[in-house]
């Protein structure tokens, strides 16, 4: 028999699930890519939650079995959080993270970006967007990279940037959002080039918003979720489901699977994955019939790094 959850839709069912990493105090705030037939997931290490010394650690894997580090990425001047993976138009692995500057420095965040055509030897890194604007995750369509960043200084909004080579990224809305605290936000585009946002809101009583414009994304419709998010990301599926992955703030903190229905706006959790206290910043690829997700979690005691394969109905 089908199980079903919240409004009647079918759960998803979690295949398996591994731990693939702790070897850090503190291993958090995850992205998982699918490149050139192997698989890689990025992800800070650190001394805790929020400690100076963070840096990225760069695992691959040929079969998602068997894991091992294939970069990290440090700096001197900066704690280093949240990276995230994504491919540019002429192939090349791109990562994008913010660096929390140490003091004294003229900002007190900086994003950065690094290139590599094999995930193993990494350029230099380059600072994109502007400073205390969290760049928070990049997604390309059609030969542009799109991101929203948030403001770090207490102004509360967020911003939507625009970048042809991944190197200098213009605002195209200078203010997409600027209610309840906005910050970490997913994109995704449809195949009617409809582009649609995930954004968490932080404020106390505030709820996630579901946003969506048409080209070229300067106008754009909200609609509340009702619901507290933390670390979203968004796919859709090949049967065009939109799936979101994120952190659920009622009363039990998961890191869970949820549908997006785009009419209704409506967020319906389908799947809670084994997780609980710091968890979440899920990674999301769609393979082989399977819902690939890492995420972190300290269901186990430690904060480690998780891989799920879930299967969607």
């Amino acid at each position: 028999m089908l199980l079903t959850l919240g409004m009647g839709l079918p759960a998803a069912e979690l295949v398996e699930v591994k731990r693939i990493w702790d070897e850090a105090p503190h291993n958090a705030f995850t992205d998982l890519i699918r490149y050139r037939g192997q698989w890689f997931c990025a992800f800070r290490e650190g001394t805790k939650h929020v400690s100076a010394d963070g840096s990225l650690r760069v695992l691959a894997s040929g079969d998602g079995r068997a894991w091992s580090s294939a970069a990290l990425l440090t700096s001197s001047s900066a704690d280093l959080r949240d990276p995230k993976l994504s491919v540019t138009p002429d192939g090349r692995l791109f990562l994008t993270a913010v660096g929390a500057l140490h003091t004294p420095a003229a900002a007190r965040h900086q994003t950065m970006a690094w290139f590599s055509s094999n995930g193993r030897e990494w350029s230099e890194p380059v600072e994109i967007g502007e400073p205390d604007m969290w760049l928070w995750r990049v997604t390309w369509h059609k030969g542009a990279a799109y991101g929203i960043g948030y403001n770090t200084t207490g102004h509360g909004f967020v911003r939507l940037y625009v970048s042809q080579e991944g190197r200098r990224f213009d605002p195209l809305v200078d203010r997409l959002f600027d209610r309840d605290s906005p910050s970490e936000a997913a994109l995704v585009f449809l195949p009617d080039d409809t582009a649609v946002c995930l954004l968490r809101c932080d404020r106390t009583g505030g709820s996630a918003q579901l946003g969506r414009a048409a080209p070229p994304y300067r106008e754009w419709t909200w609609k509340d979720l009702g619901k507290r998010i933390g670390g979203p990301q968004l796919i859709r599926a090949p049967d065009g489901t939109l799936l979101a992955g994120t952190r659920l703030l009622d009363g039990k903190t998961r890191t869970a699977v949820c549908r997006v229905d785009l009419r209704a706006g409506t967020l319906a959790e389908v799947l809670a994955l084994p997780s609980g206290g710091d968890t979440s910043y899920p990674g999301m690829v769609w393979h082989d019939g399977l819902l690939w997700m890492s995420y972190y979690s300290t269901y186990e005691g430690k904060t480690s790094i998780y891989l799920a394969k879930i299967k969607v109905p």
